[in-house]
């Protein structure tokens, strides 16, 4: 499959893994949520490490690694207390800076470029994501488009997802940086196994409470794990094939499926705006990949 639709499927999978996290488990604690993103998803996806056959794992390799692992769940704990704390419409469009950032830390760590086009591409994405926030970050009737930035002053949530942004420009790059070693179908499954690993005893391992915690509600754990292997598995393989920038790019379009899952589930308003936006995202997709 193109890589243009593995990346659209992990939008989807992350968007809902996203949505179904605040409506059955925003009662858990910031931590707990890590656990279940990462644990949860990790016990999913081993089945997938042990039925393969293990390449060889270089020094460099193991480098990579471990510059990942604690950005990679200090971005998770913000995210998931963003998330937790505020409506997905004042969080998730700021993960839409990721791919600006990307087009910085790609270049840094990789040596990536991108063309005048493709940065047309992920500018319009961006302004898309800022089109979503308009509203909701608001104050009164009139139109105020300097009200993101104030949003993030504002409001905790806003401030901490753009810093998961920031995170996630970089473990998105440091994460291809490791796919330099070994394929993607390995790595996927081997970087949440530890990832799983690595979070329980971080958060869990002095903390009863949080493995009691994760014992309630097995279906809606279940369904986010799923969604989370599924996004995990899609992410790599498609950011095996191009740049990073402009798969982060298009992977946020998981704000889309997000804002319209706000609108459905949460009742949060605004739905016409967010599909103008939407149509800004999708055009911006096609600059990319044209």
């Amino acid at each position: 499959m193109h890589w243009l639709g593995l990346t659209l499927i992990s939008a989807f999978c992350l968007a809902t893994a996203d949505t179904l996290t605040k409506r059955q488990l925003s009662h858990l604690r910031p931590r707990e949520l890590v656990l279940v993103r990462f644990g949860v998803t990790a016990v999913l996806l081993l089945p997938l490490l042990l039925l393969q056959s293990w390449p060889a794992l270089p020094l460099p390799f193991w480098g990579w690694v471990a510059s990942l692992l604690p950005l990679e769940i200090l971005a998770m704990w913000l995210y998931m207390t963003a998330i937790r704390e505020c409506p997905l419409s004042l969080t998730l469009p700021y993960l839409a800076f990721t791919p600006v950032f990307n087009i910085v830390t790609g270049y840094v760590l990789l040596g990536e470029t991108v063309s005048w086009t493709g940065f047309a591409g992920i500018v319009l994405v961006m302004c898309g994501a800022w089109l979503l926030n308009l509203d909701a970050a608001s104050n009164g009737p009139r139109l105020d488009i300097l009200a993101p930035f104030r949003a993030i002053v504002r409001e905790r949530g806003s401030r901490l997802m753009l810093m998961t942004a920031a995170l996630y420009s970089l473990t998105s790059v440091l994460g291809k940086g490791a796919l330099q070693y070994v394929s993607p179908g390995f790595f996927g499954p081997f970087y949440f196994v530890l990832l799983g690993v690595a979070a329980s005893l971080i958060f869990a391992s002095r903390d009863v409470r949080s493995w009691r915690a994760v014992g309630h509600h097995p279906w809606a754990y279940l369904l986010v794990g799923l969604f989370m292997g599924a996004m995990v598995v899609t992410h790599f393989y498609a950011i095996e094939h191009v740049e990073v920038a402009y798969m982060i790019a298009v992977k946020r379009t998981s704000l889309l499926f997000g804002m319209l899952y706000g609108a459905w589930l949460f009742g949060e308003t605004g739905l016409s705006r967010n599909l103008a936006a939407g149509v800004m995202m999708v055009a911006g997709v096609y600059l990319i990949v044209a």
